[in-house]
């Protein structure tokens, strides 16, 4: 899987919104999320370090926490309904795929992790980062990232 490789990255200051519910609900609730954030990106006032979607999630076996967000320096004020938050530093596994092909992303990427004997981080959370360009293209660039034990 010539797609997947560690990498390790720095801490992330995060501002965005987010959607808890069951998995059943996903990938439905994602774009939903996504479309919603991403009209309302004006409100941080161009204070985007880039314009890398950035969807960390967490879930368990009956439902999902999904995010919407920008990264960003530290915001004074936030803007409604959105939060601002700090990921550690991790190291992840990291693949690269599609927007259109993230099922089968994470499917090899969960395949060259347990290949290479590396072990998940249970409490760490994972990144999904969407390349979205100012083209609005069908298909975009995705790194799907999952945190590791040291």
């Amino acid at each position: 899987m010539e797609n997947c490789s560690i990498v390790t990255k720095p801490a992330i200051h995060l501002a965005g919104i987010s959607y808890c519910g069951p998995y059943s609900t996903f990938p439905d609730e994602a774009i939903r999320l996504q479309t919603e954030f991403l009209t309302r990106k004006h409100e941080l006032d161009g204070k985007m370090k880039s314009s890398v979607l950035y969807s960390p999630n967490f879930g368990n076996e009956a439902f999902a926490t999904y995010w919407a967000c920008y990264e960003v320096e530290h915001l004074d004020e936030v803007p409604p309904g959105m939060v601002q938050f700090t990921i550690p530093s991790h190291r992840y596994a990291m693949a690269g795929c599609s927007n259109k092909r993230i099922g089968e992303g994470y499917e090899q990427l969960h395949a060259w992790i347990n290949e290479n004997g590396l072990v998940r981080q249970d409490n760490g959370v994972s990144l999904e980062l969407f390349y979205i360009d100012d083209q609005h293209l069908e298909e975009e660039p995705v790194e799907l990232l999952i945190p590791l034990k040291d």
